[in-house]
């Protein structure tokens, strides 16, 4: 298969000028990610965890092209989307309809193909009979649709998911998981951050664990480590599976 990401010895780093008395603290500077390398297959579905402050974000940041590393080499095959935690954030427009064609309509395609794009974006998320409701009325798994039809009509391969349970009810729940499966049908790679491994863990194929700004695992989902010493929950122990 082809690798639809490659992170090659990342490292993010910030001045600091008081001591923190921590191990990520070496020669005067913070490193949010130390040394982190791995890479993802075209078409996979990959968990990416860790506790608060572990550099799960900051390293889909770099991964999305929002940040820079200070050290190593960042390799996508394709677009990258990235839907924030806060969907609210993303929203631009007055209708989904509109807010779907901002990406397009910046990115320089013909008033057709914006529209195109935005029609089909917005029948992928199941959107299509809201294309023109209030954008922000829409329900909390609806918003987060629409964060993701966002970035399917900038034609992103690679999708990132920042904690896309947050806030969350069952129903809301349902639906980011229903996008997920359509998306994972349509041949796209997804990357979903989040601690709350028990909703998601059955449609993933990696499970991959930051510490510390470091990787500390990387396998399936099978959890043959125990994962609760780097601060996070274990749904089989827990008997918490959704």
């Amino acid at each position: 298969m082809n690798k639809a990401i490659e992170l090659s010895n990342i490292t993010k780093r910030f001045p600091l000028y008081d001591d923190r008395g921590s191990e990520q603290v070496r020669d005067g500077f913070f490193y949010a990610l130390d040394d982190v390398s791995l890479s993802i297959e075209d078409g996979e579905c990959a968990i990416i965890a860790g506790a608060n402050g572990s550099g799960k974000s900051i390293l889909m940041s770099i991964v999305a092209g929002l940040e820079e590393p200070t050290l190593g080499t960042v390799k996508t095959s394709a677009r990258v989307g990235l839907v924030f935690q806060e969907p609210d954030a993303q929203i631009l427009g007055e209708t989904p309809q509109e807010d779907v064609a901002f990406g397009p309509r910046n990115l320089g395609f013909s008033k057709t193909e914006t529209n195109l794009r935005v029609e089909n974006a917005l029948f992928q998320t199941g959107l299509s009979l809201k294309a023109g409701f209030p954008a922000r009325t829409l329900s909390g798994g609806e918003k987060r649709r629409l964060a993701a039809a966002g970035v399917l009509a900038m034609d992103a391969q690679i999708i990132i998911f920042d904690e896309p349970y947050a806030n969350m009810d069952y129903p809301g729940v349902l639906q980011v998981n229903c996008l997920f499966k359509e998306l994972i049908l349509g041949g796209k790679t997804l990357i979903i951050l989040t601690h709350e491994l028990e909703k998601c863990m059955s449609l993933a194929n990696r499970f991959i664990v930051l510490y510390k700004g470091k990787k500390v695992y990387d396998a399936d989902v099978s959890f043959s480590e125990d994962i609760e010493k780097w601060g996070i929950r274990n749904p089989l122990r827990k008997g918490l599976i959704w």
